[in-house]
């Protein structure tokens, strides 16, 4: 069966215009123009605008979606394969909250005790989850199955207090690093109590500390985008500056 645009969009829920646009970026071209000008979409691009509405679902940005779905070696039995995976991840994700709600409804209404633990549990979960999509496969290889495991458990145990201590500590390494770029000396002052501050963070999530993982760690931030993209996104250069200094804290020698 063939559509128009204004036919598939509405079948899509989506409008006519933002299939012209993926049409004009080049991720859903029509399958041929008619004599009377309109574009005609067939079968198989309506299964491709399936699959770009699924990664659209999963939040993956449009200049992502057309290198994916325009690189030779895309499979899209693969991508719906791991489509599911993502939508049941996220589905369980998802029931933890709602569960937590209705939890949280029941100790309003006095019908049972939640603990302060309880009433974060689902957040922390959440966060254990999206940490695994992003880094898992990294940090699984790169510390073992054991020691990330570990960690998780002892994250998800984490009081209330003990989290706001994480959070402000984050904050904090931030803020001593901008400082101490100024300065532009990894061995400083204030560069070393970056290194130290960050030792402390890690000592509130990891089972375990040594200065061998901590270095490693501060190297993955910066062979790994994503993790240098966390740091360098108010001052490039952060990541880099950040794995210098653990490595003068650790007394690491750069390769």
């Amino acid at each position: 069966m063939e559509y128009t645009v204004q036919k598939l969009a509405k079948m899509a829920g989506i409008t006519g215009r933002t299939l012209r646009y993926y049409d004009e970026i080049g991720i859903l071209k029509p399958a041929r123009i008619n004599s009377s000008g309109y574009r005609i979409y067939g079968q198989k691009e309506v299964d491709r605008l399936q699959q770009i509405l699924f990664y659209r679902e999963l939040g993956v940005d449009l200049e992502s979606i057309r290198k994916i779905m325009t690189s030779p070696t895309f499979d899209p039995a693969h991508a719906l394969k791991e489509h599911r995976e993502k939508l049941l991840t996220k589905r369980e994700q998802l029931n933890l909250l709602i569960a937590n709600v209705d939890q949280t409804l029941a100790a309003q209404e006095g019908r049972i005790t939640m603990s302060d633990k309880e009433k974060f549990e689902a957040f922390k979960q959440k966060q254990i989850d999206d940490n695994e999509k992003k880094y898992g496969k990294e940090v699984r290889d790169k510390y073992g199955e054991e020691a990330v495991n570990k960690s998780n458990a002892k994250f998800k145990g984490m009081s209330k207090k003990q989290h706001a201590e994480g959070e402000r500590l984050g904050q904090e390494i931030l803020d001593v690093l901008e400082q101490a770029m100024l300065e532009g000396n990894p061995s400083g002052e204030l560069a070393q109590k970056a290194a130290d501050l960050h030792h402390q963070w890690l000592g509130l999530y990891w089972d375990s500390y040594s200065k061998e993982a901590h270095a490693g760690l501060a190297q993955m931030y910066v062979d790994d985008e994503r993790f240098t993209a966390y740091y360098d996104k108010k001052n490039p250069g952060t990541a880099a500056f950040l794995r210098d200094a653990v490595f003068v804290y650790t007394g690491t020698e750069k390769d």
